[in-house]
């Protein structure tokens, strides 16, 4: 026996299109689709009618492209390889005015989104005077191969944040550059700046003058912030091991590697389970518990390639142990902090695990 991933693919796409909700979405399909698996998951939102992806990884962008010829694909990271860039039709971002200055002429015939660094800070022009630098000069620039100012973009880093005033003002100072440069009578073929948290606080509509919302993990089964109704959005995932034996163990025994667990009760039943942190499962994620025939258990003790979960005499050797599903979300550990959504996703070891689409 051993540990599944397990997709319903029926679940995802359903989920899909009720995310998407008529909308125009930027499927964020980096990191292998959150690990979903990129060519899954690109198919799947194709069906669902979203026909534009972006990812960090040009090596991902090019693989986007051959599985979706007519796409468009946009590099949230700036990259040097042009060559491949314009060979493949990728769109990028443009992130800063030094990166302009060094690369204007690499970027013939590149479509680029300009992008506005907001309170991340992570990457991206720090205010309209910047834009006006690059749009202006950009307007002098007589060549037929110059690159082709296509879009504007930014990221929203607090839009999950409820108990500060952070999205307020991110929110506004990108709407007031937007809107300053759309009436100066700039014009953009795209713009987009919502995540899902975003994207969901502003009741799952594309802000005003935009064109896509730049959706991710609400695209793969998890809600972005808490009061968010877990029936707006559906996980398709299950992660499954089996109990393999169960132990009797008595009060004062320790279980486990360095005195791990000591059980404190005068008999207790311990599941001995076929998965553990070498599989991805986080320990923080081992502070909680189970599903077992429906029943939550909790987890006693985290190794490489086991666990331990105390139960009771209706569990039995071969049950199936759930750590994720729809009724035991991702999200709802996020929440209880053991990492965010995206972390406890990445953690999984796809190389130790079984992966099943169903």
């Amino acid at each position: 026996m051993t540990a599944i991933w397990s997709v319903d693919t029926e679940a995802f796409y359903q989920n899909a299109v009720k995310v998407r909700n008529n909308q125009s979405l930027m499927a964020v399909v980096k990191n292998n689709a959150y690990h979903y698996g990129l060519e899954f998951a690109v198919k799947e939102f194709l069906k669902a009618g979203i026909q534009t992806f972006s990812t960090t990884s040009l090596k991902e962008a090019v693989r986007v492209r051959e599985i979706a010829p007519q796409a468009t694909i946009f590099l949230m990271n700036a990259v040097y390889d042009f060559d491949t860039v314009r060979k493949y039709q990728i769109h990028m971002t443009l992130p800063s005015l030094s990166y302009y200055y060094d690369h204007k002429d690499d970027l013939s015939s590149i479509h680029v989104h300009l992008e506005f660094e907001n309170l991340l800070h992570r990457s991206g022009f720090k205010d309209l005077n910047e834009f006006h630098e690059v749009l202006e000069n950009d307007a002098q620039n007589k060549s037929e191969n110059k690159m082709i100012i296509s879009g504007l973009w930014t990221h929203f880093g607090y839009a999950d944040e409820f108990d500060v005033l952070e999205y307020g003002i991110e929110r506004e100072a990108w709407l007031n550059i937007l809107n300053i440069l759309l009436d100066e009578g700039y014009t953009f073929d795209m713009i987009h700046s919502q995540n899902s948290a975003s994207y969901y606080r502003e009741g799952q509509i594309v802000l005003p003058h935009h064109t896509h919302a730049r959706v991710g993990i609400a695209l793969y089964g998890s809600r972005p912030y808490s009061k968010l109704n877990k029936s707006e959005i559906q996980q398709s995932l299950t992660v499954k091991s089996n109990v393999i034996q169960v132990r009797e163990v008595n009060k004062g025994d320790y279980c486990g590697y360095s005195f791990a667990y000591e059980v404190t009760k005068d008999y207790t039943h311990l599941a001995v389970v076929d998965v553990g942190y070498g599989d991805g499962i986080l320990k923080s994620r081992a502070q909680h518990e189970v599903l077992i025939n429906g029943k939550r258990y909790p987890i006693k003790a985290l190794m490489m390639s086991h666990m331990f979960v105390e139960v009771d005499d209706e569990v039995h050797p071969q049950d199936e142990v759930v750590l994720y599903n729809n009724d035991i979300r991702i999200d709802e550990y996020t929440f209880k902090g053991v990492g965010a959504n995206s972390e406890q996703l990445s953690a999984m070891n796809h190389d130790s695990l079984i992966k099943e689409y169903i």
